[in-house]
């Protein structure tokens, strides 16, 4: 009689496992129904359109240092971007301002004032090349099979080009916006952009302005890089990790001749300390964040044995987990993630260290704060001899909207359903730091999201070597663009 209550309720608990997984919901927002606008003009420029973004990858705008820039190749992206736009510039809807000498805020007037604006944002500046490395001239902008190459072609100049191609497109059509638009520029981004978009959202909230979502640089239309899908997956970041740079440091144990050493030295006890942290990791966040949606966006389409674990992410979340832990890739969604970066000690070879320091940069995750791993660091270190001070922190972002309610997270999954036929779009996390967080206060609708397709190729060129942009690609987010602001207006 046990074993047929034993199996009864084992094959009850087997059909509710195949039930769950064979009704479970398909999370996609849906196709625009009857909005599908023509963007054939947009293949019919392709030559302009390629010439533009090689002209502006032409400009060496390498971001150092904060401070330490090429500000004279800034001030020619200016004047490059009026000569190239002549509509956007003409506009009497348009008004052009400079922001603390080398950003860039453009305003376009909406024929619904009352209407909350929008923000698009972009930044000018790259990071540094190793010209050795390139087969190619990377400030050329030289076209090699189909493909354009350069410094910027992948962060971040095909967004500020293709958002300004978009708006020259739309003023020329004589389409007036319904929604006021912002574009923001940035000229110090990949050096935080304290001097940039900080001060262009300090401009923003003096204006009191509240906007209805932003857009900035982020994830992308990713093919081959979600596991179990077979089609385009579109990863919006909804969210993006904080960061804390934190030094450790002790001078507690005694100096002196090394013939003559204490138990421990400086060194000793600060890498105890490291080590501790490295073998305590923070604990898993999954499901605290938007991790999991990012897979429950997926399961209907995702292949069977997957789909399986995430209709029923009640049983099997642990080991899902646990996979997830095993790779550095995707454990860095899962939690705050600790990387040692600096460590100093000693001074001579026969001298007991005076003192040992070490930095590690957290990574901190949506679900937690600055103060968070702070607490952590002294609960798992444990030892009253380490000093901790903190040399830079930002908090992580907090968690934007992404139902179909939400404006901008419904307008980007549109806009990518008719770009790229047969895609999928799911929230997720950026792991890195945009422009984006200096705009907390402006809206809590952030998305950080490239409407351009990469695969397995192209991961290691962004910041990498060889970076490019194949045209096809870049169309492809000029027409994303142009439609996101059709959309956004549709949707008034």
């Amino acid at each position: 009689m046990i074993a047929l209550i034993l199996a009864s309720g084992a094959i009850g608990f087997v059909g509710l496992v195949i039930f769950r997984t064979l009704t479970y919901p398909n999370k996609q927002i849906k196709p625009s129904a009857g909005q599908s606008f023509d963007t054939s003009f947009i293949q019919e420029n392709e030559d302009r359109l390629v010439s533009n973004l090689q002209q502006v990858v032409r400009f060496n705008t390498t971001s150092r240092e904060r401070g330490d820039m090429n500000y004279e190749e800034i001030l020619k992206v200016h004047q490059f971007i009026q000569q190239a736009f002549p509509t956007i510039h003409s506009s009497p809807l348009v008004k052009r301002e400079v922001i603390n000498q080398y950003s860039l805020l453009y305003t376009v007037e909406g024929s619904e004032p009352s209407l909350k604006p929008y923000i698009l944002c972009a930044h000018m500046d790259v990071v540094p090349v190793e010209e050795d490395s390139w087969d190619v001239p990377p400030f050329e902008g030289r076209l090699v099979d189909g493909f354009i190459y350069g410094r910027g072609t992948l962060d971040d100049k095909h967004s500020l080009l293709g958002i300004l191609e978009a708006l020259e497109f739309l003023l020329q059509r004589g389409e007036k916006p319904v929604r006021p638009i912002i574009l923001a520029f940035g000229h110090d981004e990949e050096v935080e952009g304290r001097d940039g978009a900080k001060e262009i959202a300090a401009v923003l909230k003096d204006r009191g302005i509240q906007a209805e979502f932003l857009i900035d640089e982020g994830l992308t239309v990713t093919d081959g890089l979600v596991p179990g899908m077979s089609n385009l997956v579109a990863l919006v970041g909804v969210a993006e990790k904080g960061y804390l740079n934190l030094e450790l440091s002790v001078d507690s144990a005694p100096t002196g001749h090394a013939s003559m050493p204490p138990k421990e030295t400086n060194i000793g006890i600060l890498s105890q300390a490291v080590s501790r942290l490295e073998k305590n990791p923070f604990p898993s966040m999954f499901g605290k964040g938007p991790e999991r949606a990012m897979f429950e966006f997926l399961g209907a389409e995702i292949i069977f044995p997957l789909k399986m674990v995430i209709a029923n992410f009640w049983l099997f979340s642990p080991i899902f987990e646990w996979i997830m832990s095993r790779k550095p890739s995707t454990n860095a969604f899962l939690r705050t993630t600790t990387a040692l970066t600096v460590f100093k000690g000693g001074i001579k070879r026969n001298v007991l260290p005076p003192s040992a320091t070490a930095n590690i940069n957290f990574r901190i995750h949506p679900a937690q704060t600055v103060q968070d791993v702070v607490d952590y660091v002294k609960k798992v270190v444990n030892d009253d001899r380490i000093k901790l001070k903190t040399i830079a922190a930002h908090e992580p972002s907090h968690i934007s909207p992404y139902s179909e309610s939400s404006l901008g997270f419904k307008s980007i999954a549109q806009c990518v359903k008719q770009v790229f036929p047969g895609a999928s779009v799911s929230p997720s996390i950026l792991i890195a730091l945009t422009d984006s967080k200096w705009y907390s206060k402006i809206t809590t609708s952030r998305y950080r999201f490239f409407p351009v397709v990469t695969d397995a190729s192209d991961i290691n060129r962004i910041h990498g070597h060889n970076e490019r942009i194949s045209i096809g690609h870049y169309l492809e987010m000029v027409q994303f663009y142009y439609l996101l602001m059709k959309h956004a207006d549709n949707h008034s």
